[in-house]
């Protein structure tokens, strides 16, 4: 969430970025206004990226509340918006736009290219943002761009710098190269997505005592962090997130 301040609060953007279809945000996104704006007292809006042309296209869809005129219209960015950037220095300038070109472009032709400037550019920054803007281009990338990328990697013409890289190459020189960075790179996402549901329930004022880190952390399902961010979301308190999904009942007749 970006939050607009002019003594108080005066415009909250919630902020989400779309790699797939999910028809359950469909159901949240509405959610996660009203809560925003009745937490904050101020107007909210829904910002979606969406680096795939057909999931944009599928998030701009109007969701209908039921109440007569009650239509969220998400505001949505396709990759039609986003510039194509190989130039070292553009990346340099504005990072977050460039690793947004290779997300939104890397199932192009162009996509070597781009991932190789982007990558190379995200390695000098801190190692947090470093393994999380890496793990967002390759999971973005088609399978043959991935695939051209890693035989770059594997002919020697990539350099790895950051700690993070070099920690899971060369287990991956050890175990197989191919085998190694897999592993790493899953082991970033989930790292991403811890970090991620600690800043939800960070921003939102929610206290995180130490079993509650601890258990966060030990969590190594990719889905059960998700579905934890979800929840955090509109979460009343930390122990809420953790609760299992009510069994539903029998249908009424």
């Amino acid at each position: 969430m970006v939050l607009l301040l002019d003594d108080k609060p005066i415009f909250a953007i919630v902020v989400e970025v779309q790699l797939s279809r999910d028809e359950g945000k469909r159901k949240t996104w509405p959610l996660y206004l009203a809560s925003v704006r009745s937490r904050e007292k101020c107007p909210a809006a829904l910002f979606v990226v969406a680096p795939d042309a057909s999931v944009a296209r599928w998030c701009a869809e109007p969701i209908e509340m039921g109440h007569p005129d009650f239509v969220l219209r998400p505001l949505v960015i396709g990759p039609n918006a986003i510039p194509v950037i190989q130039d070292k220095q553009a990346a340099q300038k504005d990072p977050e736009l460039a690793v947004l070109s290779a997300m939104a472009h890397g199932h192009e032709e162009v996509g070597v290219s781009i991932a190789q400037t982007v990558i190379e550019v995200v390695r000098g920054l801190d190692e947090e943002r470093s393994t999380l803007y890496v793990d967002l281009i390759v999971s973005s990338l088609s399978e043959a761009v991935r695939n051209a990328l890693e035989a770059l990697m594997q002919q020697g013409k990539y350099e790895y710098q950051s700690e993070f890289a070099r920690r899971y190459v060369a287990q991956g020189r050890k175990e197989g190269l191919q085998e190694g960075l897999k592993e790493g790179l899953e082991k970033g996402l989930h790292q991403g997505e811890q970090a991620a549901l600690l800043e939800v329930l960070d921003a939102r004022g929610l206290t995180v005592d130490e079993t509650a880190r601890q258990r966060i952390m030990a969590c190594s399902e990719l889905s059960q962090l998700k579905v934890w961010v979800r929840r955090a979301a509109i979460a009343e308190s930390v122990s809420e997130i953790f609760e299992p999904a009510p069994v539903s009942g029998p249908a009424a007749r």
